[in-house]
């Protein structure tokens, strides 16, 4: 299952849950039934691979350069 990030509509509570494709978890604050599912750090700032980055903190300027 992947793990989102969602921010509450009613409340705005931010929080991460593990979901089934196509479901969507109550707020665990508030309970509201529909939170804005958001674009995760990874998702946005890429990851292995991206360019012009590095990977987990390493130096090299792609994951080629790592191994």
């Amino acid at each position: 299952m992947p793990l989102y990030d969602f921010a509450c509509r009613g409340c705005g509570h931010e929080f991460e849950a593990l979901v089934r494709p196509g479901r969507v978890p109550p707020c665990p604050r508030c309970g509201a039934p529909d939170p804005e599912r958001k674009l995760s750090p990874f998702a946005v700032g890429g990851g292995a691979g991206a360019s012009g980055g590095g990977c987990s903190g390493c130096t090299a300027k792609s994951c080629a350069g790592c191994r």
